[in-house]
C-alpha cells in the first residue's frame, strides 16, 4: 500500500495547481496528417509570445493553458509543413489541426526540426527515429530493419553478427522492455537475429529510453523501446509494399467509415529457402519467417475512440524434416481513449501477449513446447493541470503463465516418456505517478514514483534446502554443486509462494543555459521480476523465462546520468554528450557446467550476482540540408561479479569482477544520407565495435589419451574487432501525373569491403597434430541486394 502521507502530499500539490490553472483558459485537441487522418505523436505546439508549449501524446492529443488573450500559435513536426494560426483565447477552446506532409507539398519548404534538441525539456537519454530515416539506411539483404537502425545510436550495441536482440548501456538483451502498441514483445528477431519482427510499413513512431525512464514504464532493468503502429487511413484506400531478394511485404489501409473508422493490415514473408529446393541435398530443408500486422480504429466522437491492434509472427527452421524449430510472438490489444475534459486524457488497455517456442526432434522421438503468456490491464491518465505542471498517473496489473517445457513422444515407437515441467504463475500489479513542472524560466524538472508488487503463485511444488541454499559449495574440490532438497511443499492454485514489493523513484532536471544549451541530469530505479534462463551470451529463440521466487530474486537497477545538450546554427546541427553509471543487483550467474534446459530445479545451478556499467556517449547530428546524418561514439565498461556467500566460497571467477558478455569498450557509428535530386538519394553506414568478450583456453592437458583444453578467468579474451561499411542508392522514377502509383528501386551493399567478422571462435583438436586449433565462424561477407518499393 502507498503510505497515507504520500497520497495526502500529492493531493495537496494537485489542489494548489488546479486552483492556479482555473485562472487560465485551455486550448486542446488532436493533430493529424491531412492526407490520411493519422494521429501524430510528438508534434510541437508553441506560443512564441509566452514561450510556452507542449507536444502531442501517443494518441495525437495536446492540451495547453494560457491567460486570456490573442496569440499566434506555431505547429511543427518533422517532414511536415510548419503552420501558424491566430487564436483568441477567452474560453476553453478545442481546436483540431491537420498538417501536410512533404509528399503533398510543392513550393512549401518543409521544416526538419525533430533533430533539434528540446533543451527546455528534462527528458534525456532518449533517442527518437522517424520511419523515413530508418528506411534510408542500408541494411543486410535489403530488408529495412528497426532493430538494426537503433544499433547506430550511442550506447546501443549488438551481441555479434546475426545475434538476436540488442544491448543498451552494458545491459543484457533480456533487460530491454520492448513494446508494440503497449504489448510486450519477448523476442524481437526473425531468423535467429538476422531480421527484426517489426514491419517498417506498419510502424508510426518509435522511441528508445536508455535512462531517465518515466514511471509509467516498469519491469525491465536497462531500457524501454516503445513502438506504435499506424492507425490506418480513414480518408482513402492505399496500398504499399516491397519486393526483395529474400522477402516481400504488402500493406493495405483504408476507411471503414470515412473520417471516422479505419483498418490496416500488413504482411511479410521470406522465401529464400525455396531456392534451396533446387538442390537435392537441401530439398527438405527450410528457414523462413512470416508475420501479420493488423489495426482497427473507430472514432465515436471527439471524446471517445476505440482501437484493436494485433501482431502474429512465426519462424520455421527445418533440417531434413528430422529437426524442426518453430517460434514467434502473438499480441492483441483493445484500447479505449477517452477525453474526460480538455485537461484530462485517459487510455484503458486490455492486452494479451504470447511467446511460443516449439521443437520437433523426430530423430530423437519427441516434441518440445515452451513459452510465456501474459494478460495485462492498464488504465493511464494524462492530466494537463497548467502550462507549468503536467501529471501522468495510472494503474497496471499483469498476470503471467510460464511453461518451461512440455515433452511429448512423436509416436508409439518413441522411447521418450511424456513430461511436463512445473508450470509457473505470477501476478504483477503496479501504480505510478509522474509529474513534469517548470520551476523557473531556466529549470524544468520531471519526477515520479512507481510502486510495484510481485506475487509468485501456485499451483507448484517448491523445494526446500538446508540454510535455503539450493547451490552448495564443495570445499574439497572448490566446485559449486547442486543442492539436495530436504523437503517439498505443494502450493495450490493462486496461493502465494513468494511476494516482493519495490518503490521505484524517477527524477530528471534540465537547466537551460540559454536558448540553445542545457545541462540535464537524471536518476531512475527499475525493478525486473522476470529472469531469462539462457545458455548463450545473447538470447537465442530458446528463451526460457522464469519468475522471481524464493531463490530467484528480482533485479534492481539504479542509474544516474549527466549530460550537456546544444543546438547549433538554429538547430541545423545538434550536439549531445552524456555520462552514466548503472548498478544492477541480483543479476543471475550460472555455476560451471550448469544444465539449464529441461531443468525442473533451476535454482540448483544459479547464483545471484551483481552488474555495473558506466560510460560516455557523444553524438553530433546534422539535421537539415541535402546531406544529413550523425556520428555517435560510446566509451564504456560493463562488468559482472558473483562473490562467495561465505569466506570459504570462491564465488564465480574467484569472486572477481569480469567483463560481461555485453561489454564493448569502443562503439563508433556513422550514418549519412544525401539527396542528390528528385530521382537519386544515397545512404551509408559505418559501424565499429570492440570485440565481444569470450573465454579462450589458456592451456591443455592430456587425459586418457585425449587433449583437454583448460580455461582461465571468465571473458578475459575478446573476439576480433567488429566493423563494416554499408552503402545504398535509391532511384525514384518521376511520377506520372495520370497515375497514383509511386515506386522506387533500392540498391544496397552490406559490408562493402567484405570484412569477415567473427561470430564465434571455437577450438577443436587437430586430427593430424593432436593440438587444439582455433576455427573462426563468419556469417556475412559482402552482400549486394536490390529491392523495389511501391505505394498507390
Amino acid at each position: 500500500m502507498i503510505p497515507k502521507n504520500t497520497c495526502t502530499f500529492f493531493l495537496f500539490i494537485v489542489t494548489i495547481f488546479t486552483s492556479f490553472a482555473q485562472e487560465k483558459f485551455t486550448l486542446s485537441g488532436t493533430i493529424t496528417d491531412s492526407k490520411n487522418n493519422e494521429t501524430l505523436i510528438g508534434v510541437n505546439i508553441y506560443i512564441p509570445s509566452l514561450k510556452i508549449g507542449t507536444t502531442t501524446n501517443e494518441y495525437g492529443f495536446y492540451s495547453l493553458s494560457a491567460p486570456k488573450g490573442e496569440y499566434e500559435i506555431e505547429i511543427n513536426y518533422v517532414g511536415y509543413q510548419t503552420i501558424q494560426k491566430n487564436i483568441t483565447l477567452n474560453q476553453n477552446k478545442k481546436s483540431n489541426f491537420s498538417i501536410s506532409s512533404g509528399e503533398e507539398l510543392q513550393e512549401v519548404v518543409v521544416t526538419e526540426n525533430k533533430g533539434k534538441i528540446n533543451v527546455k525539456s528534462p527528458e534525456m537519454s532518449v533517442n527518437k527515429l522517424s520511419i523515413s530515416t530508418i528506411k534510408k539506411m542500408p541494411v543486410v539483404l535489403g530488408e529495412v530493419d528497426v532493430i538494426k537502425s537503433i544499433l547506430l545510436l550511442p550506447g546501443v550495441t549488438n551481441a555479434g553478427e546475426g545475434a538476436s536482440g540488442f544491448n543498451v548501456r552494458g545491459g543484457g538483451a533480456d533487460q530491454n522492455l520492448i513494446l508494440l502498441d503497449e504489448a510486450t514483445i519477448f523476442n524481437s528477431s526473425h531468423v535467429f537475429g538476422f531480421f527484426s519482427v517489426f514491419n517498417p510499413d506498419a510502424i508510426k513512431d518509435l522511441k528508445l529510453y536508455k535512462g531517465g525512464i518515466p514511471a509509467r514504464y516498469g519491469g525491465r532493468a536497462s531500457s524501454v523501446l516503445d513502438i506504435y503502429q499506424k492507425d490506418g487511413s480513414s480518408k482513402d484506400f492505399h496500398m504499399n509494399g516491397g519486393i526483395g531478394l529474400i522477402s516481400s511485404r504488402l500493406l493495405a489501409e483504408g476507411p471503414i467509415v470515412k473520417d471516422k473508422g479505419s483498418f490496416l493490415i500488413g504482411g511479410r514473408a521470406s522465401y529464400a529457402h525455396l531456392f534451396l529446393k533446387f538442390s537435392e541435398d537441401n530439398k527438405n530443408n527450410a528457414a523462413y519467417f512470416y508475420d501479420l500486422n493488423t489495426k482497427l480504429s473507430y472514432k465515436f466522437n471527439d471524446n471517445n475512440s476505440l482501437y484493436l491492434s494485433g501482431y502474429f509472427g512465426r519462424d520455421v527452421f527445418s533440417l531434413n524434416k528430422s529437426f524442426t524449430n518453430t517460434y514467434g510472438n502473438s499480441i492483441l490489444n483493445l484500447r479505449w481513449n477517452h477525453l474526460y475534459s480538455d485537461k484530462l486524457f485517459a487510455n484503458l488497455s486490455l492486452i494479451y501477449s504470447d511467446y511460443y517456442y516449439g521443437l520437433d526432434l523426430n530423430f530423437v522421438g519427441f516434441n518440445w513446447d515452451s513459452g510465456i503468456k501474459n494478460y495485462n490491464i492498464k488504465y493511464d491518465f494524462k492530466h494537463y493541470l497548467s502550462d507549468k505542471l503536467k501529471l501522468s498517473y495510472g494503474i497496471n496489473g499483469t498476470y503471467y503463465q510460464f511453461n518451461p517445457g512440455t515433452i511429448k513422444p512423436t509416436g508409439e515407437d518413441s522411447g521418450i516418456n511424456p513430461d511436463q515441467l512445473d508450470k509457473k504463475y505470477a501476478f504483477e500489479p503496479s501504480v505510478y505517478l509522474d509529474a513534469e513542472s517548470q520551476l523557473s524560466d531556466k529549470i524544468n524538472i520531471s519526477y515520479g514514483l512507481r510502486y510495484s508488487l510481485f506475487y509468485r503463485l501456485g499451483s507448484s511444488t517448491i523445494n526446500y534446502y538446508d540454510n535455503d541454499q539450493a547451490v552448495i559449495f564443495n570445499t574439497n574440490t572448490e566446485i559449486y554443486e547442486k543442492g539436495t532438497p530436504t523437503s517439498t511443499k505443494y502450493f495450490g492454485k493462486n496461493k502465494v509462494i513468494k511476494s516482493y514489493n519495490n518503490f521505484e523513484p524517477r527524477f530528471s532536471v534540465s537547466y537551460q543555459l540559454n536558448e540553445n544549451q542545457a545541462i540535464k541530469a537524471s536518476y531512475n530505479r527499475m525493478t525486473q521480476y522476470l529472469q531469462l534462463i539462457s545458455n548463450t551470451s545473447s538470447p537465442t529463440p530458446l528463451d526460457v523465462w522464469m519468475p522471481s521466487d524464493k531463490y530467484i530474486k528480482p533485479q534492481l537497477a539504479d542509474q544516474v546520468a549527466l549530460g550537456y545538450f546544444k543546438n547549433i546554427l538554429n538547430g541545423d546541427y545538434s550536439f549531445e554528450i552524456e555520462t552514466y553509471y548503472k548498478e544492477i543487483q541480483n543479476r543471475l550467474d550460472y555455476i560451471d557446467g550448469a544444465d539449464l534446459i529441461a531443468n525442473n530445479a533451476i535454482e540448483q545451478v544459479i547464483l545471484n550476482g551483481q552488474m555495473r556499467s558506466y560510460g560516455l556517449e557523444i553524438m553530433l547530428k546534422k539535421n537539415k540540408g541535402k546531406f544529413n546524418g550523425w556520428i555517435a561514439y560510446t566509451l564504456s565498461k560493463s562488468e559482472q561479479q558473483t562473490p562467495g556467500r561465505t569466506p570459504e566460497e570462491t564465488g564465480i571467477n574467484n569472486g572477481q569482477w569480469y567483463a560481461s558478455a555485453y561489454d564493448k569498450t569502443h562503439n563508433l557509428a556513422i550514418t549519412s544520407a544525401y539527396n542528390l535530386n528528385e530521382k537519386w538519394s544515397f545512404g551509408a553506414n559505418f559501424a565499429l565495435q570492440s570485440g565481444q568478450p569470450v573465454s579462450y583456453p589458456n592451456g591443455q592437458y592430456e587425459y586418457l589419451g585425449i587433449t583437454v583444453p583448460s580455461y582461465g578467468s571468465r571473458n578475459e579474451n575478446r573476439l576480433p574487432a567488429y566493423h563494416h561499411l554499408d552503402v545504398s542508392a535509391t532511384l525514384t522514377p518521376r511520377k506520372n501525373k495520370d497515375r497514383n502509383w509511386k515506386g522506387e528501386w533500392v540498391f544496397s551493399i552490406y559490408n562493402l569491403y567484405n570484412r569477415q567478422n567473427a561470430a564465434s571462435i571455437n577450438f577443436q583438436q587437430n586430427v593430424d597434430t593432436g593440438n587444439n586449433e582455433a576455427i573462426k565462424t563468419s556469417i556475412f561477407g559482402i552482400v549486394p541486394a536490390v529491392s523495389y518499393n511501391f505505394k498507390f
